[in-house]
């Protein structure tokens, strides 16, 4: 399932796959934003939303801190 995508050249598109023993894990950065054992589940709608909105920020963060050095 693709998180986040675009057209332009150079821009990320972030993906995941889900590993053995049916877990789910989603990372950014090194950072743990879902896990499908300790969340109850598959994300719904609503979680795809929101962790659309916190890899976007993450995103954001990472050319903000790019650009500033």
């Amino acid at each position: 399932m693709e998180f986040w995508g675009s057209q332009n050249a150079g821009d990320l598109a972030l993906k995941f796959t889900p590993s053995g023993q049916g877990r789910l894990e989603v990372y950014v950065d090194g950072d743990k934003i879902f896990d499908r054992k300790t969340d109850g589940g598959f994300p719904d709608q609503n979680k795809v939303t929101e962790l659309k909105m916190t890899i976007a920020e993450k995103i954001f963060e990472a050319e903000e801190a790019m650009a500033s050095s």
